[in-house]
């Protein structure tokens, strides 16, 4: 007579399995970007005659340095607001750093008083950057 032999379930313990899973969870919520470099609130103006910007490979060209003035007058950079005081500092930094020859675009809400753009770019030519560039919406094709 053949005797029947019972085998005993294996328990897999799955606390471990579960931490790690938690631990990447919270690892790529951390580092996951949650707000965007630009303002939102910022209106540009049409560029119906305006050059193109496209993306070229960054190992070729430097990434270009995005300004931004809001309608009240608000300068900021990557959605930070910074005094006119801060920005002179952060552009000398870098002309000392790469020199004076990289890209700068100004991102100005076509409600904003020409004013207030122009002390950005007063800001610019006094620490010696002289090719600024402006960013604006190209016209909109009309489909037939």
């Amino acid at each position: 007579m053949a005797r029947k032999t019972r085998s005993d379930g294996c328990d897999i313990d799955m606390t471990p399995m579960i931490d790690i899973v938690f631990q990447l969870i919270i690892f790529f919520v951390v580092t996951l970007k949650m707000t965007s470099d630009f303002n939102p609130d910022i209106i540009l103006e049409d560029g119906k005659h305006g050059e193109i910007i496209k993306n070229s490979d960054s190992s070729t060209q430097q990434l270009p340095l995005i300004i931004e003035v809001a309608r009240n007058g608000r300068v900021s950079m990557n959605n930070a607001t910074i005094s006119d005081v801060q920005l002179r500092g952060l552009l000398r930094a870098r002309v000392n750093r790469m020199g004076a020859n990289f890209p700068i675009l100004i991102r100005g809400d076509r409600r904003a008083s020409h004013e207030q753009v122009k002390r950005v770019m007063d800001i610019c030519t006094e620490v010696g950057i002289w090719k600024l560039s402006f960013v604006a919406v190209q016209e909109k094709k009309v489909q037939n």
